[in-house]
C-alpha cells in the first residue's frame, strides 16, 4: 500500500502520472487531422482558441467538431463520441432539436433581427409564464446578462448597494458575484483579469447551507438581493439541506432583500426547474443556456409586485442610458427558438426520459465507485449527474474547493474521451438528454469502470 502522502483521491500518484501520460499520447496520436487543422488555422485566434475556456479541456489540444446530432458528436478525424457534456447544459435537450432547427429555417427567411416584437415573441411570453410561473419577463442573450440586469433592478427597487452570493458560486461573468470568503471575510477573488475595483463595495459572501451567515450579512442593511442557484454547481455539486431555501425566503422578506434564483444549470431538475419541482418562491427568476434549444438566449422575470415597483422607479429616474439591454437581445430568431423549445422540446415526457437515464447513470457510477473502494461519491439533480473525487456529501463552497481534484479529473476526462465518452471539462458533470440511449449510458459506466480498475489496482 503506498504511503498516504503518495495518494491523491485514493490513487497512487505514480500510477496516475503513468496513466495520464499514456492517455494523452493516445489522444494526440489518434487525431492527425485535428492536429493539422489546428496548426493551419488556429493561429488567427488569441492563444490559438476562439474562446479562452476551450483551453480548459484537459486533452493535449481541443477536438475540432464536424457535426453533432442528438447526443453524439463527430470530430473531423471521424470519431463518434457519446456527448454527456451537451454544451455544458446549452444543448441539454440534444443537439439541434428538430422543432428548433425547423424554427430557425423558417425565421431565417423572415429576417434575423429588427428590434421589434413578433407573434412568436407574444406566444413565448405566454409559454414562459405557463412553464415557470407568474413573472413579468425580459429577454437577454446570456444568463450573465440576465443576472446583471436583475441585480440592477434589485438595487433600483430596494435602494441598497450590495448583492449577497455564496462562497464558490458561479453566475457567469457577473462582476458582483466574483467574491469569496477568506478567513471568514469577503474579498475579491484573486486571478480576475484586469480587475481594478474592490468588489466588496458591491458584494458580500456567505456559505451555502449556513443561514446564520446569511442573516449576519443581511443585518448590515446593505443587501439588495440574494443571488443563488437552488443547488450550487460549477463548484462540484452541493445540495441544499432541508429548510435552507425556506430560510432564505424568510430572511430575504424580513430584511427587505430580493431573492434571485438562477436556474441556468438547475433547469435539469425537472419541468419548470428546481423552483417548480421544489416549490421555491423567488422574487426574480433567471434561466439561460438551453431555454431556446441552444440558441444564445436567457430570460429573467420579476414577480408582478416587483415589476410594479421597478416601473415606478423607472418612470422617475433621469432620462438616459439604464445600463441594461443589448442590441441583439430579444431578436426574432431567439423568440422562434424559445417558442419551439417551450412548446415542443421542454416537455414532461422529455424530462421523464432524462430522469430515468440519469438515475441509471448515477446508479452505475456509484456501483463502480463502491466496487473499487474509491473514497468518492456521486450526486444527481434531475438529469444532471456528477462524480466527485472525495467523500461526501459536500455542504458548502469551502468543502467543495477542498474536494476538487484537478489532476485526477484531467486524467479521467481524457481517458473517458479516448473510450468515446465526453463529459464537461469543468469538474465531472454529465447530462442525460431526451435523446441519450441506454447503451450510451452503459458505455460510459463501462469506460469509467475500466479506468478505475487500473487506477485502483
Amino acid at each position: 500500500m503506498p504511503a498516504r502522502k503518495n495518494l491523491v483521491a485514493g490513487i497512487d500518484r505514480a500510477r496516475l502520472k503513468q496513466v495520464a501520460e499514456r492517455e494523452s499520447r493516445r489522444f494526440a496520436a489518434s487525431r492527425p487531422k485535428t492536429r493539422a487543422a489546428l496548426k493551419a488555422g488556429a493561429g488567427a485566434f488569441l492563444d490559438a482558441v476562439p474562446m479562452h475556456w476551450m483551453k480548459d479541456w484537459p486533452m493535449p489540444f481541443p477536438m475540432v467538431v464536424e457535426r453533432a446530432e442528438g447526443a453524439r458528436i463527430t470530430d473531423i478525424d471521424g470519431y463518434g463520441i457519446d456527448d454527456f457534456c451537451l454544451g455544458d447544459t446549452g444543448s441539454m435537450f440534444g443537439h439541434s432539436p428538430k422543432p428548433v432547427a425547423k424554427a430557425i429555417r423558417r425565421q431565417a427567411r423572415r429576417g434575423l433581427t429588427y428590434m421589434l416584437p413578433t407573434e412568436a415573441a407574444l406566444e413565448a411570453g405566454r409559454l414562459l409564464t405557463e412553464r415557470f410561473g407568474d413573472f413579468k419577463w425580459q429577454i437577454a442573450t446570456t444568463a450573465t446578462d440576465a443576472n446583471r440586469f436583475a441585480l440592477r433592478v434589485a438595487r433600483a427597487v430596494t435602494g441598497k448597494p450590495k448583492v449577497l452570493v455564496f462562497n464558490g458560486c458561479y453566475h457567469g461573468t457577473v462582476d458582483d458575484a466574483m467574491v469569496e470568503l477568506s478567513n471568514g471575510r469577503t474579498r475579491t477573488r484573486p486571478g480576475l483579469t484586469g480587475q481594478v475595483v474592490d468588489l466588496t463595495e458591491v458584494a458580500a459572501c456567505a456559505e451555502f447551507n449556513d443561514l446564520a451567515s446569511v442573516e449576519a450579512a443581511l443585518k448590515s442593511g446593505e443587501i439588495a438581493a440574494i443571488l443563488t442557484e437552488p443547488v450550487m454547481t460549477n463548484s462540484c455539486m452541493i445540495l441544499p439541506e432541508p429548510g435552507f431555501h425556506e430560510g432564505l425566503r424568510e430572511l430575504a422578506t424580513r430584511h427587505r432583500a430580493l431573492l434571485v434564483i438562477d436556474e441556468t444549470h438547475t433547469i435539469s431538475s425537472g419541468l419548470g426547474g428546481y423552483t417548480a419541482v421544489s416549490g421555491l418562491d423567488p422574487d426574480i427568476f433567471v434561466v439561460g443556456k438551453c431555454v431556446a434549444g441552444g440558441m444564445p438566449t436567457a430570460v429573467w422575470g420579476l414577480r408582478p409586485k416587483i415589476a410594479e415597483a421597478y416601473l415606478s422607479y423607472n418612470a422617475g429616474r433621469p432620462s438616459g442610458h439604464s445600463g441594461m439591454g443589448t442590441t441583439l437581445s430579444a431578436n426574432p430568431m431567439q423568440f422562434a427558438c424559445l417558442q419551439a423549445t417551450l412548446a415542443e422540446v421542454m416537455t414532461a415526457k422529455a424530462y421523464a426520459h432524462m430522469e430515468k437515464g440519469a438515475e441509471r447513470l448515477s446508479t452505475g457510477l456509484k456501483r463502480v465507485i463502491e466496487t473499487h473502494g474509491a473514497p468518492w461519491h456521486v450526486v444527481r439533480v434531475g438529469a444532471r449527474v456528477e462524480f466527485i473525487c472525495a467523500p461526501g456529501p459536500l455542504r458548502n463552497g469551502t468543502e467543495a474547493a477542498m474536494a476538487h481534484m484537478p489532476e485526477v479529473e484531467a486524467v479521467l476526462h481524457t481517458a473517458l474521451l479516448n473510450r468515446g465518452c465526453l463529459i464537461a471539462p469543468f469538474h465531472n458533470m454529465m447530462l442525460v438528454s431526451p435523446l441519450t440511449k441506454k447503451r450510451q449510458i452503459d458505455r460510459l459506466v463501462t469506460a469509467f469502470d475500466e479506468i478505475l480498475t487500473e487506477l485502483f489496482a
